[in-house]
């Protein structure tokens, strides 16, 4: 296997950091920080990039820390625990600006300094695991290339650590075991098995348990089905199957960025797509004159149904943006979506761009798909105005962003 020394020189989406090596070619190291001289052993090659593998730090940066987890470049969750915290905003800024410019083609984009999250560490209210025998949990190792079982987890809820340590599962067929503490402090399990026919399960300690469906909705197997988050002090019921936000700080965060965009007046009507549980819907009912939602999953319907019970502003219905959001009038004055993090299907962008907000707000948890989508939007007559980055899952590479498009 080759062996190279590089200068490191910028971060790449997904965690890596990139050097370049003779005739150009463009290596993407691991765990490595832009400014550091390294030594590294390619393990696979392309035509014009390589992957490698970090053998040696020769000149390491300043911002190179210890990271804090024992299962730290080998479990695949955190990709920034070697780095401070000022060194990961600012790569994730760059991020930002690259795949904006390169796959969105923004040259120039309104990018602001990424907002930080006040909690960087233990923020993580619930941990998505897989079976990795013996009854254990854990996350899957792109370097072991299989599921190993995780001891700490310092970027999670103690609680929910502590939780993981007390469970022992060997469930035919299980895929993936969710771990949610709420609010209240009460702890609810949800487990995704092939199948939908629900196991007999116990719990000796108190846990709710849910089984989630295939098609994301869920029932309930021990004590309550859902959890409470608490958002802007406000409480929202969230189904097992439902997104709910990893951390409540960041969540926070967005609330306020997508309020600042929206500059509601009390007399705008507002289409709000992807709604969840309503954490958006919520806060923009409170300044618009109506505001219609839209969302597919019918835990999330019922859920946000709850949540906004006392407001007689919002209407809400249930199906695909692709089908729902042509059947509306034309014109409304504030569009906002939060879809997943493959971002708008294309029909979803031509339903957009055909209802003609004058205003489209974006929250994006991926920013190679939000480049992706507002090329469609610049295409379709919609002009940039602002992205806002907020750290929504420190030590990790990814970014949210809430971006303001206006019609020309």
């Amino acid at each position: 296997m080759e062996k190279i020394t590089l200068d490191i020189t910028e971060m790449a989406h997904g965690g890596s950091a990139i050097g370049r090596a003779s005739r150009g070619r463009t290596i993407f190291v691991p765990l490595a920080i832009p400014g550091e001289k390294v030594r590294v052993q390619v393990v696979s090659q392309k035509n014009s990039y390589a992957q490698a593998e970090l053998l040696q730090v020769l000149q390491p940066s300043p911002e190179r820390v210890t990271p804090r987890c024992q299962h730290f470049a080998v479990c695949g969750n955190c990709h920034f625990q070697h780095m401070s915290y000022e060194a990961q905003l600012a790569a994730k800024e760059n991020v930002v600006r690259d795949q904006l410019a390169r796959l969105g083609g923004f040259k120039s984009a309104n990018v602001q300094p990424v907002r930080p999250n006040p909690e960087p560490w233990a923020y993580q209210v619930e941990m998505v695991l897989s079976p990795a025998g013996n009854g254990r949990l854990g996350y899957w190792s792109p370097v072991k290339r299989e599921v190993i079982a995780i001891e700490e987890c310092p970027i999670s809820r103690p609680e929910l650590v502590a939780l993981l340590q007390d469970i022992e599962l060997d469930l035919p067929g299980l895929r993936k075991l969710s771990l949610r503490i709420g609010d209240d402090e009460a702890l609810l399990a949800a487990i995704e098995v092939d199948g939908v026919e629900p196991p007999e399960l116990e719990a000796d300690f108190p846990v709710s348990i849910a089984i989630v469906l295939p098609d994301k909705t869920a029932a309930s197997l021990v004590g309550d089905f859902y959890s409470v988050q608490q958002i802007n002090g406000r409480d929202f019921r969230v189904s097992p199957g439902v997104e709910m936000a990893l951390s409540p700080t960041a969540a926070a965060l967005v609330v306020e960025t997508v309020l600042r965009f929206a500059a509601l007046t009390g007399e705008e009507n507002v289409i709000e797509l992807y709604s969840g549980a309503g954490l958006l819907t919520a806060f923009l009912a409170e300044q618009a004159a109506e505001i219609v939602a839209v969302e597919r999953n019918p835990d999330a319907v019922a859920d946000l149904t709850v949540n906004l019970d006392e407001l007689d502003n919002v209407s809400v219905f249930e199906g695909a943006v692709e089908d729902v959001l042509p059947l509306m009038p034309e014109g409304v004055e504030v569009m906002v979506a939060n879809p997943p993090a493959a971002g708008l299907s294309r029909k979803a962008v031509t339903a957009v761009t055909k209802a003609q907000p004058t205003q489209f707000i974006y929250v994006s948890s991926d920013v190679a798909t939000l480049a992706r989508d507002g090329r469609s939007l610049a295409k379709a007559g919609y002009r940039l105005v602002e992205v806002q980055p907020i750290d929504g899952r420190p030590q990790t590479f990814h970014i949210e962003t809430v971006s303001l498009w206006t019609r020309a």
